[in-house]
Formats: structure tokens, C-alpha cells, sequence
């Protein structure tokens, strides 16, 4: 929303029934005032530093906070010819939702209107292991063919070529506004529009109408060079204009499309890496079909299905009929490419060093091309950084321990020296409530957007051992999620576990991934290099909850950690009983989020830990970790942190020291 005085605001509104959120849906909210009352709310931090940022999103959109209203009332609506065109597009939208098949609705609304709200996630991550999500954003190809289709057929309906064009020129900022307005999309109108207005006159190069549309973009909105879409779109574009050359002199049109895909993706590689962590390897191959499927057939079906969804004879529904089926097929295929395993590339997040490197290759890179230069040279000056970024993250000599904010929940990741394995302990979870249907929304999934992320911005695209220390929701209902994006090669679980119901979903896929699972007990032992891991606990196989979790010792040298999952006094108790000599731990990781069922007295005073950390959600109903508890390790003089105060906690193991980073600190 924009305030009083023009400013942008980001809002958030809880509907308060069923009535009120049908009300919403059925009208268009451009241009509506409302009176509100609420508040300014800070941003939430990060919870790691490669997650979401709101803060950063809030600058993209030239926000100026975020303001959340509690009671609000409608005044009246502000027309404006944007306000129109913006309706135009809700009923659009609506008509589109009506007469189209379930199946092709979304993926109309994305080519014809810019929405893709509604593109459900497994064909967004689909299209993401390709890399060809770009289809679903309207840019420069769509408008050409927009334009194209508009042009000539106002020429065959007999309209001179000059009004024709001024025709043209009207339609393309309002379909601008009907795509939904994209960065991409005004830059291929903007950059049309100076082509053909310059025609009257002197001719402008493509170049200077690419120069132009961006300097007015950043005047008018000076914050859009901080959006993705924004820097991508123009840096894809400089790509192309200035490999015109090498690219007109291929003759072969299979080639020539192969060349266009390798230079997009190599000037944007740099920044798809800054911005997402990894890279489709196969998308060098899979764009050379799928964009000429999707530019001259799927959207001018879809552009033609639209035309014949307004006409009163059934029409479009013969042709559905026909089409459906056609586009169900292509999916499944889609589906069937992107199973193939190794099409990731997962470097991590390159540093600003890294960055500058890769650009300094691709640009020698694409002047060895325009030279014609022999191709080792060209192979040579890419891998370079490709090389430095691939293995950057395997170059650290410590042992690093990660225990990642996932909010109310564990999650941690122990990465060996020169990160020979990898191994994680839980996945976070959400304890999800039975609520009404109406109330049911976009589910909120910690693995896929919060582990994740923290995974592969580290440059983890494995884990070799993931350690599920019991049946709870809040340790392994990520478990799933992750198990889709990252490879695991075994799963620990602990004796009997498996039969709760909230393990299903991770059989299933475990199933799917041919990812064994093994059931562990106290006396199993293992030694990766100089690292040594043993299980304490359990001794039974009877599962009866959190006194059944998995208790993990590791050995690093004079480095000592222990991880207890949701033990509790009773089975800490027993631990004690069974351990005796168990003590100056120099990492805990405290049973129960801080329950004060948890940590007793007893086995804190016998361990003595130099550094313990509570996995627990900010501001938390739970009340986690309770404040008895935190007093008894402060009484102790024992240091503990929070991850729901500090956000992700990492530990790395020295020779005679621990170095502990959160987003906000770091001490040594």
C-alpha cells in the first residue's frame, strides 16, 4: 500500500472469517483506500545469513517498513487509467480461472498476465533443476510476439501501416501494466517502443535504447536495481546485443540457439550463484527445446485459447480438449527430466572476491569468443573461478557445527575437516494444528525454505549420515523436504521410531530416493578420520518418546560435544549412571529446547559445559528455554546461547579453541 503521504508500506492483514476472505478475493484492490489502524513492526532478522531477508526485500520494493493492521475500513476507490488497467487484468484473471482446465490455468495466467501465484512448487522446482523458469516470466520474446501478432493483424484487417504503429505503441505500455509490470517486461516495452518511435527519425541502436530504458527506470525507480529480475534481465540482454556479431555469423540454427543459451547463462551465472546458490548444468542442453516449445507454440496456443474463451461458442472447450491432454504429456516428460540425478551445481553463495573473479572470466571469455580464439583458451578461463568456487568450501582444516534456526525445532550440521562427510542431526519441523479449510494457505515448510537454503549456501549439496533422534514433528518433518533437494546417502533413526505417523511422509520418500534407513542403540561407534561419533543412548527398543532420543557423543581431538535430542531428567539421569567419567564437554547441545524438564542440576554440574545451546524459537508459547534453567547454567557461570535470539549458531572446532559466529556476532 502507499500511506498518506505517498510513502510505500509494506502491510500485513489477519481476515477474521470466512465472509471477509471471499469478499477479497472476488474484487480487485488497485486503487482501493482504506482507513487502518495498526502498527510499524520491525523486520524479522534473518535466521541465517543465506535465508530471507526482509529487509532486503523491503529496499527492492523501495518499502519503507512494514505496517500491520489490525482494523481496517474501506473509504472509496482512486481512479487513474493504471487503476483501470489493473482491474482489466483482475477480471482477466478470473476469466481465465473460470473457462480454463484446472490442469492449464496456472501456466496461462503466468504467459498471458505475469501471475504465477498459483504454479504449484514441485513444477516451479521442476522448471528450477532445468533452468527454465525463465519461461514463466514474460520478457522480451513474449512482447515480440505479442507485438508481432497485434502489428499484423491490424495490417490484415486493412489499417495503414503508420497507424498501425501508433496503435502498437499505445497497446504495449498497457499490456505492460496487464503482464503485471516486471522489470523485464517494461524493459522490452521501453526498448521496443524507443526502436520504433526512432524510426521517424534517426534510427536508434539497440544499445542506446537498452541505455535509456535503464537510466529512466533507476530515475523513476531508483530501488529496482536491487530486484533480481531487474539485474538479470538487463544483464541477459547486454549478453546478446553484444555477441550479435559472433551469433549472426552461425549458420547452423541448432547451433546459433545453443550459443544464445551458453551466453545468457554465462554473463548471469555469476549472479544466479550470489542470489540462489546453485546452477541447472542441464540447462545448456534442455533450453534448446523448451524455448522454442514454449515461444512458438505454447503461448500462442495459449494467447489463441484466450481469444476463443470470449467468444460464446463453445469453441475453446473443442480445442481444450484437444490441447490438454498434449500439455499434460509435456509435463510428465518435464517431470521425468528433472529426476535425473547431478543436474545441480551447488558451489554456495561466492563471495564478492569470487564474484568479481567469475565476471573477469566471462568477459574475457566472450572477447575469446568474438576473436574466434581457440576453444582451450575459452575452456581455460572459465574454470578457473568455476574451479575456485566448486571447492572453497572443502579448504577448511576444523571441524564446523551448525545449529541452524529453524525456530521451534533442532537442526544441526556437522561438517569433518576439509568437509570430507557431512552429517545432520534433525531437520526442524512445524507442530501443525487442525484448523477450518478456509484458513488453510500456502503451508509453511522449514526444510525446503529455511534448511535448505542454509545448505546450499554453504555449498552442501550431500549429507552422508542424517541422524533422526526421535518422532517429533518439530526434528524431522523437514526431513522430507530436504530429502528432495539435498542427496543423503543413510538415515539413523532410533529403535521402533518408525512406526509413528509423522515418519510416513519421510518413508515414502526415503523409498522413492533409495535411501536406507537404519535403526541405532548406545555402543554403536564410528571413527571419520580423526573424528570419533558413538551413541549413548537409547539401550531398548521400545519407543516411548522424548527419553528414547538418540544421544550423540563426538571426539575431535581435545574437542568434546555432545547432542541429546529431547532427553530429559530422567534419562539424563541414567546417562550419568552409565557414563561416569562423561564430563567437561566442551559443546551441549541441551536436551529439550530448555524445558525445564530438561538439564537438570545434576548433569550439568557433571559436564560442565564451556558452551551449551538451547534450539529454540523466538518468543516461543512454549516459553523455551525456561528461565530456571538458563539461571542454573548462569549460577554455574556457563555460557549459553539461544538460536531464537541470535539466529543460526556456528561452532568451529580449533586445535585448542572454539571460534562461535550468529548472524550478529562472532566470538573467538
Amino acid at each position: 500500500m502507499k500511506d498518506e503521504n505517498g510513502r510505500k508500506v509494506y502491510v500485513t492483514y489477519k481476515l477474521s472469517s470466512e465472509e471477509e476472505k471471499h469478499i477479497f478475493e472476488s474484487m480487485p484492490l488497485e486503487g482501493k483506500r482504506f482507513l487502518v489502524e495498526g502498527e510499524m513492526v520491525e523486520p524479522k532478522r534473518p535466521q541465517h545469513p543465506y535465508s530471507f531477508n526482509m529487509k532486503k526485500y523491503l529496499k527492492s520494493k523501495g518499502a519503507t517498513g512494514i505496517f500491520e493492521i489490525h482494523r481496517l475500513q474501506y473509504i472509496d476507490t482512486k481512479s487513474s487509467f493504471h487503476q483501470k488497467i489493473s482491474v482489466m487484468r483482475f477480471h482477466l484473471k478470473k476469466h481465465i480461472e473460470k473457462t480454463f482446465p484446472t490442469s492449464l490455468a496456472p501456466e496461462a495466467k503466468a504467459l498471458l498476465i505475469g501471475l504465477q501465484d498459483d504454479v504449484d512448487d514441485e513444477t516451479t522446482r521442476a522448471y528450477q533443476k532445468l533452468g527454465i523458469t525463465h519461461l514463466f516470466a514474460i520478457s522480451g520474446l513474449h512482447i515480440a510476439i505479442f507485438a508481432f501478432i497485434i502489428y499484423e493483424g491490424l495490417i490484415c484487417l486493412r489499417i495503414r501501416q503508420e497507424i498501425a504503429t501508433i496503435l502498437l505503441i499505445i497497446l504495449l505500455p498497457i499490456y505492460a501494466i496487464v503482464a503485471g509490470g516486471a522489470p523485464s517486461v517494461w524493459r522490452a516495452v521501453t526498448v521496443l517502443e524507443l526502436i520504433i518511435i526512432s524510426r521517424y527519425k534517426r534510427r536508434l541502436a539497440i544499445d542506446d535504447a537498452l541505455a535509456i530504458s535503464f537510466i529512466g527506470f533507476v530515475m523513476i525507480e531508483p530501488w529496482v536495481i536491487y530486484q533480481v529480475g531487474f539485474q538479470l534481465s538487463y544483464l541477459a540482454t547486454v549478453s546478446l546485443i553484444y555477441s550479435s556479431r559472433f551469433l549472426h555469423s552461425i549458420n547452423s540454427w541448432w547451433l546459433k540457439s545453443f550459443f544464445i543459451t551458453f551466453v545468457c547463462q554465462l554473463i548471469v551465472y555469476p549472479l544466479l550463484l550470489y542470489h540462489f546458490y546453485e546452477l541447472s548444468i542441464s540447462s545448456f542442453i534442455v533450453n534448446l527445446f523448451y524455448v522454442p516449445l514454449f515461444s512458438f507454440l505454447i503461448l500462442p496456443i495459449n494467447i489463441v485459447l484466450l481469444i476463443l474463451s470470449f467468444i460464446p461458442i463453445p469453441l475453446s472447450n473443442l480445442f481444450f480438449t484437444v490441447y490438454e491432454p498434449f500439455r499434460l504429456l509435456i509435463t510428465k516428460f518435464t517431470f521425468v527430466l528433472q529426476s535425473v540425478p547431478y543436474q545441480m551445481w551447488v558451489p554456495g553463495k561466492p563471495s564478492l572476491f569470487s564474484m568479481i573473479l567469475a565476471y573477469v572470466s566471462v568477459l574475457m571469455a566472450l572477447y575469446f569468443i568474438d576473436c574466434r580464439a581457440k576453444i582451450r583458451y575459452i575452456v581455460l578461463v572459465l574454470l578457473i573461478p568455476v574451479f575456485l568456487l566448486h571447492f572453497k568450501g572443502k579448504i577448511n582444516p576444523h571441524l564446523v557445527i551448525s545449529f541452524v534456526d529453524v525456530g521451534q525445532g533442532d537442526c544441526i550440521v556437522i561438517e569433518l575437516p576439509f568437509r570430507k562427510k557431512v552429517y545432520m542431526i534433525d531437520t526442524g519441523g512445524v507442530l501443525r494444528f487442525q484448523q477450518e479449510e478456509w484458513k488453510e494457505g500456502t503451508r509453511y515448510e522449514v526444510g525446503r525454505q529455511v534448511v535448505v537454503p542454509y545448505l546450499k549456501g554453504k555449498g552442501i549439496s550431500s549429507i552422508d549420515t542424517l541422524i533422526l533422534t526421535h518422532a517429533d514433528s518439530d526434528h524431522v518433518e523437514g526431513a522430507e523436504e530436504i530429502l528432495k533437494e539435498i542427496r543423503v546417502r543413510e538415515i539413523h533413526v532410533t529403535p521402533s521410531s518408525l512406526k509413528k505417523p509423522v515418519m510416513n511422509d519421510l518413508m515414502v520418500e526415503a523409498k522413492i530416493q533409495k535411501v536406507p534407513i537404519k535403526e541405532q542403540m548406545a555402543g554403536n561407534a564410528w571413527r571419520d578420520g580423526e573424528v570419533f561419533f558413538q551413541y549413548l543412548w537409547p539401550f531398548d527398543t521400545d519407543y516411548e518418546g522424548n527419553n528414547d532420543s538418540l544421544v550423540l557423543y563426538v571426539q575431535h581431538g581435545h574437542f568434546h560435544a555432545l547432542f541429546t535430542g529431547d532427553l530429559e531428567k530422567e534419562g539424563e539421569q541414567k546417562l550419568l549412571s552409565l557414563y561416569p567419567t562423561l564430563s567437561s564437554i566442551d559443546l551441549l547441545k541441551a536436551g529439550h529446547h530448555g524445558s525445564k524438564t530438561s538439564s537438570s542440576e545434576e548433569f550439568i554440574r557433571q559436564l560442565q559445559p564451556a558452551i551449551t545451546i538451547f534450539c529454540a524459537g523466538e518468543n516461543n508459547r512454549f516459553g523455551h528455554p525456561h528461565i530456571e534453567v538458563v539461571e542454573r547454567f548462569q549460577r554455574m557461570g556457563l555460557k549459553t546461547f539461544t538460536t531464537g535470539e541470535v539466529g543460526t549458531i556456528e561452532i568451529i572446532a580449533k586445535a585448542l579453541e572454539m571460534e562461535i559466529r550468529t548472524v550478529t556476532i562472532t566470538i573467538d
